[in-house]
């Protein structure tokens, strides 16, 4: 019995070492993983974007994607978009999240470009699946760095039949705006739903200020300290927005109402006009089947001064984490993404123009979207400033003037906010 106890020890621990040295000497399978189920190869990255609305649809990209890629998995984690604005960058700074990631354009790309989170797509092949003047957006000295998703038209939205109920047609200077709002008031139609409190101030200050500026790059110029806000062009904007406002063409306590009352008021057609954009003609649409929608831009000049009749902007920038520990993987998603009937269905599943060449359009919404490719749009201003404290000042200082500000005061304000980042 004594014998066979020291057979057996032995034996034990040959076969503890045993296992040690295999689970050692796994150094490939325990890599594999890290990257997915354990041992198996298979490979998870990270999905990261604000646009919750869109998951269904995403999901089901993901799913034919993960079909045509089966060692590849891919989890996605949406914020919404005010979060992700504030928080995005310290989440995905370590690469633990966010292989493939979102941008807005403007403050944050740049703040990306400056962090170094951005992978080098340049010279990608499918960078040939896109419009090329709708991805410039994205790059930065000379390199692509994102890719614009998405193309939106920062228009307000109108109701077709309240227009025609009322013989209006969109016009064509300034004076023509302010008649067709009065002329909505005195019906007792709310002329435009504003949503003061959030998206509002940031959404419509681009159709606003588009022929007010004496060029595209004006805010470019402010933030260089070439060019201030207390100038005409911004005081003249705030003017209006102000004009607006005192005259009642904005819904009661504007300053305090957030997107969704403001969109509620306008999907139950108590309101005429949305100050929004396309990205939300399918979202009303869906809400209220009966709407009939088209999109329209104040023109605050006289017809013959106007430079532009809209805004556009290509946002929802897609991008590969620098930090990734599976840029291929990323890429490969990425590219799966370009496919035009990926981005079709993606963008008759949500609503949403894209920027990909050859995408059919199956829903009247984005046939309407699609009619303002031949217009002349300025790409938003809002997203040409640069530093996200500037861009904060400009839409406070709409919100100013809603609460009582005086246009000169609530532009110095702003200015005196720009002046501390000038030469940083």
């Amino acid at each position: 019995m004594r014998k066979s106890k020291k057979m057996i020890l032995p034996l034990v621990s040959m076969l503890v070492m045993s296992i040690l040295l295999s689970a050692c000497g796994g150094g490939d399978s325990a890599s594999s993983g890290e990257n997915g189920s354990s041992g198996s190869g298979k490979v998870t990255i990270s999905f990261m974007h604000w646009r919750g609305e869109d998951s269904e649809a995403f999901n089901k990209t993901i799913d034919a994607f993960e079909k045509e890629n089966p060692n590849i998995h891919v989890e996605m984690q949406t914020l919404p978009s005010d979060q992700y604005q504030s928080t995005v960058q310290s989440k995905i700074s370590d690469g633990s999240t966010g292989d493939v990631f979102a941008s807005f354009p403007g403050a944050q790309f740049q703040a990306f470009s400056k962090a170094g989170l951005f992978t080098d797509l340049t010279g990608s092949s499918f960078l040939s699946a896109y419009n090329p003047k709708l991805i410039e957006a994205g790059q930065h000295d000379g390199k692509q760095y994102a890719i614009p998703y998405q193309l939106v038209y920062n228009d307000p939205i109108y109701n077709v039949k309240l227009f025609e109920k009322y013989g209006l047609t969109p016009p064509k200077d300034w004076e023509g705006f302010l008649a067709l709002c009065q002329k909505l008031k005195d019906n007792g139609i709310i002329p435009i739903a504003f949503a003061g409190a959030d998206i509002g101030p940031g959404q419509f200050m681009n159709t606003m200020v588009m022929n007010n500026a004496p060029s595209d790059d004006i805010f470019t110029k402010v933030e260089a300290g070439e060019a201030k806000l207390t100038d005409e062009f911004w005081v003249k904007t705030l003017t209006q927005i102000k004009e607006l406002n005192d005259k009642g063409y904005f819904q009661q306590d504007a300053l305090g109402t957030k997107d969704p009352a403001a969109g509620a008021l306008f999907i139950q057609e108590k309101a005429a006009m949305l100050a929004s954009g396309s990205y939300q003609l399918a979202q009303n649409k869906q809400q209220n089947p009966n709407l009939e929608q088209k999109l329209l831009a104040p023109i605050t000049v006289s017809a013959d001064q106007a430079k532009y009749e809209g805004v556009h902007t290509t946002t929802f920038m897609l991008a590969v984490n620098s930090k990734s520990k599976h840029p291929e993987e990323a890429k490969k998603f990425l590219e799966f993404l370009s496919k035009p009937d990926v981005a079709g269905a993606y963008a008759n599943q949500t609503g949403q123009n894209v920027t990909v060449n050859d995408v059919k359009y199956d829903t009247p919404e984005l046939q309407v979207a699609g009619e303002w490719a031949n217009k002349k749009t300025v790409f938003q201003p809002r997203f040409t400033i640069l530093n996200g404290d500037n861009q904060k000042a400009v839409t406070n200082s709409i919100q100013a003037v809603l609460s009582g500000t005086s246009p000169e005061e609530a532009a110095q304000q702003a200015q005196a906010i720009i002046d501390q980042h000038i030469g940083k």
